[in-house]
């Protein structure tokens, strides 16, 4: 199993802050974002990673990154995607020649996550295994619509709806096989000019092919300036949990 980390995009929900540098290279407490889905792909046993960079600072990627050996990664290689608003379906299509024909796990950049997916990774053989996490606003991201007489079955995702079908989002975690690459050629862009992984997993579900997991742990995508706050709290108190007391004081004075 490889693995790929999608870091491209320009960031703009977080502009200011991202005209210095990528949105994945902003610090989450102590450690640059991306070194996140780094340590989530390694625990996992997936030690070949490619990182899809994009945008003016995507050479900032390898003075942070150099070759992965300090993480654990046994072979660190990156590819540009050279439309930064292509969309992550079209930034995954990069990996096709790095995936070699084997199954490949998916993590968005600005995920931060401390669930153990190792049991899924091990246990996967073929289709797509997209990983599920209740939030309080779903309609940030794409929904799954599960089956009314089969709960465990979903039947479609919808991207950012209006109308939630149900309180789950699908996170920035995923596994596929190696027919993901000519699902991605088959897609179109969406009303947003990208091509959606929305689309993608859409395609599998049509063949009986898509599996999910409820992630276990935290998780929380880093991509808004509050999910950014939340998230750099999070991992301050897992890493220093008498900060807590300090936060508290910070608080009290308001």
């Amino acid at each position: 199993m490889k693995g790929v980390i999608l870091a491209g995009g320009l960031g703009t929900r977080l502009y200011p802050l991202t005209f210095a540098t990528n949105k994945h290279l902003l610090p989450v407490y102590n450690k640059p974002m991306v070194f996140y889905p780094i340590q989530t792909l390694v625990k996992a046993g997936v030690t070949e990673i490619m990182v899809v960079v994009s945008g003016p600072h995507s050479g900032d990627f390898i003075n942070v990154l150099k070759n992965g050996k300090e993480f654990g990664v046994k072979h660190l290689e990156y590819a540009f995607q050279e439309k930064p608003n292509g969309g992550i379906a079209d930034a995954l299509a990069l990996a096709e020649d790095f995936a070699d024909n084997g199954p490949i796990t998916v993590v968005l950049g600005d995920n931060t996550t401390d669930a153990d997916i190792s049991s899924a990774v091990k246990g996967f053989k073929d289709g797509a295994m997209v990983f599920l996490k209740e939030v309080p606003d779903p309609k940030r991201f794409g929904v799954p619509k599960f089956d009314p007489k089969d709960p465990k079955k979903i039947i479609e995702v919808i991207e950012k709806p209006e109308n939630p079908p149900s309180k789950y989002a699908v996170t920035g975690l995923y596994i596929y096989d190696k027919n993901v690459f000519d699902y991605i050629k088959q897609c179109k862009p969406s009303w947003r000019g990208e091509l959606e992984i929305t689309d993608v997993n859409n395609f599998y579900i049509k063949e009986g092919k898509l599996q999910w997991s409820e992630l276990n742990g935290y998780w929380l995508d880093a991509g808004t300036f509050d999910t950014l706050f939340f998230a750099n709290l999070y991992w301050a108190k897992k890493n220093n949990p008498s900060i807590l007391q300090e936060i508290k004081k910070i608080i009290e004075l308001d």
